[in-house]
């Protein structure tokens, strides 16, 4: 089965650090497309609260928990944390990502006055990490570099950029791939397996560096596929 060939209809899409700009931004273009989504917080009335503003502002009904309970309801789970406890939250939600496709979209990434740069990662990337943290579960890398600014700003149509897809098991790469087409713009791109995590990950310094430079919300595209 290829990715034109996945319907998603009635499936969740959770995304845990739901509240944050690039999850908020990622929840509000898929319930756009259509989607079942829920936002997970630290707390059920943070996300909550951030459900019920997302769905005053888009016309789309959102669903808010806590990232426990995202993981609960979600058939897909985004993982859009911050980079410091990334690795204690999915240790401890484990139990309930047993089962699901779970899509790492986090980006080990440190600051200085010189700019961004990618931090070394004991286990090689995020996404390894959380395949290793969450053996009942089939983890992909993706999303890792779409501008948060334009998945946030309503008067963005269509996001031009293609989002490289990660990981070891072609059905759960084929299905986000397919959820990240749902965007409108955006085209999902099969970009190796697990282990090739930290490249992607580590690219969105480059991004960032560009962006500053040119005052722009850069991405990618990949040619001629």
């Amino acid at each position: 089965m290829s990715e034109s060939t996945i319907d998603l209809t009635g499936l969740t899409i959770a995304v845990l650090g739901g509240t944050g700009p690039q999850g908020r931004g990622l929840a509000r273009r898929f319930a756009q497309a259509g989607l079942n989504v829920v936002l997970g917080s630290r707390t059920t009335e943070k996300g909550e609260a951030a459900a019920k503003e997302l769905s005053e502002a888009i016309g789309k009904s959102v669903a808010g928990a806590d990232n426990a309970g995202a993981s609960e309801q979600g058939d897909i789970v985004l993982v859009v944390v911050p980079w410091d406890g990334h690795g204690e939250l999915l240790k401890s939600l484990a139990p309930q990502l047993a089962g699901k496709i779970v899509v790492d979209c986090v980006n080990p990434l440190g600051f200085d006055k010189q700019g961004a740069y990618a931090l070394h990662v004991e286990e090689g990337s995020a996404t390894q990490q959380a395949f290793g943290l969450l053996p009942e579960s089939r983890v992909v890398g993706a999303f890792h570099n779409v501008s948060a600014v334009l998945l946030e700003d309503p008067e963005v149509t269509s996001i031009e950029t293609d989002v490289l897809v990660l990981g070891d098991d072609r059905e759960a790469t084929d299905t986000v791939q397919a959820l990240a087409s749902a965007i409108p713009g955006v085209r999902g791109v099969y970009g190796g397996r697990v282990r090739n995590a930290h490249q992607v990950e580590a690219l969105t310094a480059n991004l960032i560096s560009a962006n500053r430079r040119y005052k722009a919300h850069a991405g990618i595209r990949i040619t001629d596929v």
